[in-house]
Order: C-alpha cells, then structure tokens, then sequence
C-alpha cells in the first residue's frame, strides 16, 4: 500500500491525501491506496499545484512508513523538528 504526501502551499506543512481527497495534516488520516490507486491520486495531486507542493507516493504497512524512506518520512509525520514548530504547536493548542 501508499499514501500520497506533499507539502502544503501556504506554510509548508506535510500533508497527506485523505478520504475523499481531503488534504490531512496526520499520517493517520491518511488514505492507503493500492497500486492504481496510488498513480491516479498521484497525477490528481500533481494536477493541484495550490495544495500539493512536489506531491510523492510512499510505502506504507497499515499507515507506518516502510521502505527505504521510512525514517524521513516517519521525521515529516512528526512536524517540523526545527524553525516555527513552537508556534504551530501553540498553534494547535488553541485550536
């Protein structure tokens, strides 16, 4: 399985493709998709410049990142590990 990942326009965010090509900030709300799945919804995105920025497919088991990316890809799932990640953590707080 895959999940489509890009990074988000506005504030660079990671986002991932969910249900109903909803755009999801947590890995686990994230869309697994199958093969074909996985090269439409890419093409889709690629199609969306405004929402997904340099969008890609990674391998994942059940929604952990596998393959020879995991450990960057499980890093993005985290949020920023340096710069504003303070103020988007606050951020979220009071949201």
């Amino acid at each position: 399985m895959k999940l489509l990942t890009a990074n988000r326009l506005n504030d660079g965010r990671v986002v991932y493709l969910g249900d109903a090509d909803a755009v999801v900030e947590a890995i686990d709300a994230a869309r697994p998709l199958d093969e074909a799945a996985a090269e439409t919804a890419l093409a889709q995105a690629q199609s969306r410049p405004s929402v997904f920025v340099n969008p890609y497919l990674i391998e994942v088991e059940g929604r952990a990142p596998t393959g020879r990316d995991r450990l960057k890809e499980r890093i993005r799932s985290a949020g920023p590990s340096v710069g504003h990640s303070l103020v988007f953590a606050a951020r979220n707080e009071t949201a």
